[in-house]
């Protein structure tokens, strides 16, 4: 998917595919936040006036370019956990026991599920905590893009959240689903926080 273009990808997104779909384009918004981060990180490179940061801002560099691989990754992962669910959804269910062979698969499959937008959503509070970081350490012209970046990624996790849930829907593994909830709730209220301590530092 990296080397497929905007268009191509918008094309493949608006089509009638049912993926690349809602999961992917999280993680798609997580990595245009992590290029953001990028951008700014690399505004401030070099600049006398931010000298004392230089390490700071070539460490947000460095994570930054590695939070958009990651996150250009979860794309397909989502894709292919897509795909898992659909191969259970077909399976025979003719017989009481391919019933249940499909009924496991699925469970299966739905948990695995959650693994990509679980990724996507923790990969894309990073991407809000790098760019909280670099607030009033970084090019001051660019500081609004810090804002535009903590917005992606934020809409990344809220987006990441919802196929969570859509997938823990489906599950009977109780001890399961209870931990993901948890797990999902204080991931979106941490989310919440940071985005409104990074508006409230860039006005």
């Amino acid at each position: 998917m990296k080397n497929v273009t905007i268009s191509e990808y918008l094309e493949q997104l608006g089509s009638s595919s049912p993926a690349p779909g809602g999961g992917s384009s999280a993680a798609v918004s997580g990595a245009m936040g992590a290029a953001l981060v990028s951008m700014v990180a690399n505004l401030t490179t070099g600049r006398e006036k931010y000298s004392e940061y230089q390490a700071l801002i070539s460490d947000v560099i460095s994570r930054s370019q590695k939070l958009i691989l990651d996150l250009t990754a979860c794309i397909r992962k989502d894709m292919n956990a897509f795909d898992d669910v659909m191969s259970a959804l077909r399976m025979p269910k003719s017989t009481e026991q391919e019933k249940a062979e499909r009924s496991f698969a699925l469970q299966e499959a739905y948990m695995k599920a959650t693994a990509a937008p679980i990724e996507t959503a923790e990969k894309c509070l990073e991407v809000m905590k790098l760019a909280k970081s670099i607030i009033h350490k970084s090019n001051a012209t660019a500081e609004c893009d810090l804002v535009a970046a903590a917005l992606e990624a934020h809409a990344g996790i809220k987006i990441a959240l919802v196929n969570v849930n859509v997938n823990l829907a489906a599950i009977t593994v109780r001890d399961f689903v209870e931990f993901k909830r948890e797990w999902a709730e204080n991931i979106d209220n941490e989310a919440d926080k940071l985005l409104r301590e990074i508006q409230e530092a860039v006005k």
